[in-house]
């Protein structure tokens, strides 16, 4: 499926067409509050709109059954979610969920197997990061546990980019989301389910990242728009390729020391693309071989601006130091814990293999910690 992508230029007259003649269900978070010109537009409309806002970040199931709920009673036809990853994750469940059987009572919709339908669905991202606009996987939680959902059903018909969205975001979620992109499309590049397809995307999104940053942090509209649409693409790459041990380590971190998503991640790519590099004999798990990895890390260094590969993995660890971002202090006890509980499934997409005791020496660099024994990897 071919997503239609529209922006808010003409005082949004794309969007305005679109949602002519329907009743959607907008799920949205409290950022619609600040953007005032899409408000305006949507009480313009004449349209009659259902606001669903009843979840939370990590979105519970029962969230979703209430969103399907709603959905019905309301007789709603399509479907907006505005904001981010959250968001837009309860409006693609909501999706497939609204055709199945049942209320949804004691976890029944994620017994069921998912079937198509052709609901008029449409996502505008808040944040220029991640990518969830452009992919078939939502997360929810169940009873504590996280639900991980994939179909191409999930994938909204039509993206709203609209830069005047990132405006209001707090330097912090700007550089963290920026960075949740940029790793996005560096693990979609050497992952072991990378195409000539995704690599094109993780290419273009890399180049995307490094031309808008500069404008992004000072808040230009041209900075913004640009980052947008490099989020959108590493987007699309990670749709294809999924993300790889950057982001299998990173959970563990937000979820310690309360880091963003993507400050974490980028906490983990900078020593993990160095060790990588040095470790490819004997170590890579890619199929393709070797020599096929060492012709990708040229390939993502290129994309980089840079002439090696060891470059490359320098300029990200710059970039990330430049940002003045925080480096968490860590007990060997917490490295310890962190390295134990990678999720072993998410590691498999990596092109290079890591035992238990390089895992605890790489997050002994990737944090601060005096305690824990770190060996030179």
């Amino acid at each position: 499926m071919e997503q239609k992508i529209i922006r808010a230029d003409e005082n949004y007259k794309e969007f305005m067409e679109w949602l002519r003649d329907k009743r959607p269900i907008l799920v949205c978070d409290g950022s619609i509050d600040f953007l005032t010109d899409l408000s305006r537009k949507l009480e313009e409309s004449g349209e009659e709109i259902i606001r669903f806002s009843d979840f939370q970040p990590n979105p519970l199931y029962e969230s979703v059954v209430k969103g399907v709920e709603v959905f019905h009673n309301k007789n709603c036809d399509s479907i907006i979610a505005v904001g981010g990853g959250s968001a837009i994750d309860v409006a693609k469940c909501i999706k497939i969920y609204s055709n199945m059987s049942g209320d949804g009572a004691d976890g029944d919709y994620l017994k069921q197997e998912i079937t198509g339908n052709n609901i008029p669905f449409l996502a505008m991202p808040t944040t220029a990061g991640t990518g969830s606009e452009a992919t078939k996987y939502a997360v929810i939680y169940y009873n504590g546990k996280k639900q991980s959902i994939t179909s191409e059903n999930c994938i909204p018909t039509t993206v709203l980019l609209d830069a005047s969205a990132l405006k209001t975001l707090p330097l912090y979620q700007k550089k963290s989301t920026m960075l949740d992109a940029l790793c996005h499309a560096v693990e979609s590049f050497w992952s072991v389910n990378s195409t000539e397809v995704s690599k094109g995307y993780s290419r273009s999104a890399i180049m995307g990242v490094l031309e808008n940053m500069e404008g992004y942090l000072a808040n230009t509209k041209e900075g913004n728009a640009g980052m947008l649409q490099a989020a959108h693409i590493a987007g699309k790459a990670i749709n294809i390729t999924q993300t790889t041990a950057g982001h299998a380590m990173c959970y563990g971190i937000t979820s310690l020391f309360g880091v963003a998503h993507g400050h974490a991640a980028a906490l983990c790519i900078r020593k993990l693309w160095p060790f990588m590099i040095k470790h490819m004999d004997g170590h890579c798990s890619d199929p393709r071989g070797k020599e096929y990895l060492g012709r990708v890390f040229e390939e993502i260094a290129k994309a980089f601006g840079c002439l090696s590969a060891e470059q490359a993995a320098w300029k990200f660890n710059a970039l990330f130091l430049d940002l003045d971002m925080d480096i968490p202090d860590a007990s060997d006890e917490e490295v310890r814990r962190l390295a134990n509980e990678v999720n072993p499934v998410r590691v498999k997409n990596n092109p290079v293999r890591f035992s238990s005791n390089e895992f605890y020496s790489l997050y002994g660099q990737i944090l601060n910690t005096k305690e824990a024994l770190v060996k030179g990897v």
